[in-house]
This record gives C-alpha cells, structure tokens and sequence, in this order.
C-alpha cells in the first residue's frame, strides 16, 4: 500500500523546500507540480504564444510532454525530452506557469501523469489543488501558508543570494496577483481541503516547519 502526502498553498509559502525536505527523510518520491507547471510555461513561452491565448494552448497542450526524472536522487524536469530544470526559476517562467494554469487543458495533461506516478510510488506532492483535487484520498493533507509580506522577503532573499538583482515591491505585487488567479481560477481553484491541517510558516524556521509536519505524520 503506498502513502501519500499532499502539500498546498500559495506561491512562495516554502512548499517545495519542506516537500523536498520531508521526501528525503521519509524516503519518498518527491514530486514538484509547480516544475512541471512552469515546464509547461517554458514550453509556451518559446513558442511565443501569450498566456491569454486559450485556443492556441489547448492546442499545443497535444504535443507536449513533461516528465519528471531522477538522477543521482536529485529531481530534474524534461520538457519534449530536453533537460530544462536550470531555467525553471525564472520569474517570467512563473508568471506564465501561474497564467495558464488556469485552462483545464493544461492541468488535465499533468494531473494524470501526477496521479500515475503516486499510484507507483510513496510520494510527497506539492502544488495548488493537490489535496482538493489531484490527490483527493491523500493519506495526509498539509495546507502550507504564509502572509504575503513573508513570502515575498523570501524570494527577494533567495534572488539576492544569487546575485539577481529585484525589487521587494515588484515581487509582493506579482505574489498578491498570482494568489488572485490562483483563488479564482474557475478549475480546481486554489483553497484549503476541508480535512487538510494548516500551517503557517510567516514566523517559523525551515526546521520547525519540518519537525512539526514530521509531528502532524
């Protein structure tokens, strides 16, 4: 019987870091929806199409493929079988990740791969509507928040850490927008599992976001 762990929340709350964290602990699978969202934005993104631009998405979806590899136990995204995980962080490649998640096509291609894979796998799975929608009988459904002002200091920290130059202001706005479509999207919406347990990581350590989801397992 293999166990699933779905993770949710808004942009920049520390899904992926704590996912990544926990899979390594407990010897799970870690699947990154958000990589293989923003796989699929890359992939719009190089063929020019605008993220408003429905018809011509759900077209292209068709030819798509986007798979998750392991290598040497580090995670890497393949987009039509090219290695793209090093321009995944992209803040261009997020905002579009964020826009066409919104279309149905879109996620219907990526959740069945995400459902085939946990069926596989003990696995760790973080996005926006894993626990309300990709993975509805989760075994454990973690609701991972953080106030808008404290996510984005993070992402300002991270892009300064790597010498990107940023402006505090600019990523909270794009954060509080993307939190917006995120909530409102007509198809699996962005919101808490009604047997989801919350917590809000605005005060906490990466380590005592850990130890106290290790506690909740």
């Amino acid at each position: 019987m293999k166990y699933s762990i779905a993770i949710d929340g808004p942009a920049g709350a520390g899904k992926s870091t704590i996912a990544k964290a926990l899979a390594e602990k407990l010897g799970y699978i870690y699947v990154d929806t958000g990589a293989m969202y923003r796989a699929m934005g890359l992939y719009f993104l190089r063929l020019g199409i605008a993220g408003e631009d429905q018809a011509a998405i759900s077209e292209f979806c068709k030819n798509v493929r986007v798979e998750i590899v392991y290598q040497e136990g580090i995670q890497q995204v393949f987009l039509n079988g090219e290695n793209v995980t090093a321009f995944l962080r992209e803040e261009t490649v997020g905002r579009m990740a964020s826009s066409i998640s919104v279309y149905p096509e879109v996620r219907l291609k990526l959740v069945e791969l995400q459902r085939e894979i946990a069926e596989k796998e003990n696995v760790i799975m973080d996005g926006r509507d894993i626990g309300t929608y990709v993975l509805p009988n989760a075994d454990l459904k973690i609701y991972l928040t953080a106030s808008a002002e404290a996510r984005a200091n993070r992402r300002y920290q991270e892009l300064k850490e790597k010498g990107i130059e940023s402006q505090f202001e600019v990523i909270k706005q794009d954060m509080e927008e993307r939190d917006a479509r995120d909530k409102n999207r007509e198809f699996a919406p962005l919101r808490q599992a009604e047997d989801a347990v919350l917590v809000d990581t605005s005060d906490m350590t990466v380590e005592e976001v850990i130890n106290s989801i290790l506690a909740i397992i």
